[in-house]
C-alpha cells in the first residue's frame, strides 16, 4: 500500500520514521519547500506544492495512494483543506495528525486572537518591545506598527514587508528554557507573540514569559476541514495507517 505523508513538521517526519521499511507499505512524504534545508525523513521525499485540490486528487489516483496523512503545520489551512477535498475526490482515507495545543497555566497572562492581524491590534495595548515567533510569513500585519519594536525569529530570512524597526533572529528548534529566558531579558521583551502550535520543541518560551511576568498574545489554530479524524501521535497514526494496510480498520 502506498502512503502519503503531506509533512514539514517533527511529527510528520517521525510517522515516516515509524514507517520505513514496514512490509507492504510505500511511504512518500511530500513537503512544501519553504525552508531552505529541511530535515528530510527516510524514504520517498519530494519537494513543492502539487497544484491545488484537484491536481492532488490526480496524483493520489496515479500513484494508487492507499492512505493519506496530512502532518501539515497546524496553520497550514490551505493544504489542509485541499487534502480533505483531494481524499474525498480520489476515495482515499485521510487522517490529521496534530500535535496537541498549547493550554495557559497558573501565572500565565494569555491573550487569545484570531488572526495574526488580530495579534497586531493587540500589541499597542500590552507592550513596546515585541518578541515575534510567528515565522517569517505574515509580517505584512505587524508592518503598520512604526512605534514598536520587534525581534522576529525564523528559520530562513522574512521576506516582503515588516515592520520599520525590526531585528531578525535565524534560528531553530527545539529552544531551551535558559536560551529563551536570555533572549528575553537580552532583548529587553516585554510582549510576546505566537501561534498556537503545540508541542514541545518551541513551549520553553511560553515558560520564560511567564516567569517574567509578560503578556503573551497567542493565535488560535485554524480548524480542521469538519469529519476529517485526527490522531495526536505519530505512534497512533502509524498505527491507523497498518490498520488499512492489513484490512482490519472499523
Amino acid at each position: 500500500m502506498h502512503v502519503l505523508i503531506l509533512g514539514g513538521t517533527t511529527e510528520g517526519r517521525r510517522l515516516a520514521e515509524l514507517l520505513h521499511g514496514t512490509p507492504g507499505l510505500a511511504v512518500t512524504t511530500s513537503l512544501a519547500g519553504r525552508v531552505a534545508n529541511p530535515r528530510l525523513p527516510p524514504g520517498e521525499v519530494r519537494v513543492g506544492g502539487f497544484g491545488g485540490a484537484e491536481a492532488l486528487t490526480a496524483w493520489l489516483r496515479e500513484r494508487r495512494v492507499g492512505a493519506l496523512v496530512d502532518a501539515t503545520h497546524p496553520f497550514a489551512a490551505t493544504m489542509s483543506r485541499h487534502a480533505a477535498l483531494a481524499a474525498a475526490g480520489a476515495a482515499v482515507p485521510l487522517l490529521a495528525l496534530r500535535r496537541p495545543g498549547w493550554t495557559p497555566g497558573e501565572g500565565d497572562d494569555w491573550h487569545g486572537a484570531g488572526s495574526v492581524e488580530e495579534a497586531a491590534a493587540l500589541l499597542p495595548a500590552l507592550g513596546r518591545r515585541v518578541f515575534l515567533t510567528t515565522g517569517r510569513l505574515g509580517l505584512a500585519a505587524f508592518a503598520g506598527l512604526d512605534d514598536l519594536w520587534f525581534l522576529v525569529r525564523s528559520v530562513d530570512p522574512p521576506e516582503g514587508p515588516r515592520p520599520d524597526r525590526t531585528h531578525i533572529l535565524l534560528d531553530r528548534g527545539p529552544y531551551t528554557l535558559d536560551g529563551e529566558r536570555e533572549v528575553l531579558r537580552r532583548h529587553r521583551v516585554d510582549v510576546v507573540v505566537t501561534k498556537d502550535s503545540g508541542g514541545a520543541a518551541t513551549a520553553p518560551k511560553l515558560t520564560a514569559a511567564r516567569e517574567a511576568g509578560l503578556p503573551v498574545v497567542v493565535v488560535r489554530r485554524p480548524p480542521l476541514p469538519e469529519g476529517v479524524p485526527v490522531a495526536s501521535s505519530p505512534e497512533a497514526a502509524a498505527h491507523w495507517v497498518t490498520e488499512r494496510r492489513s484490512g482490519t480498520a472499523g
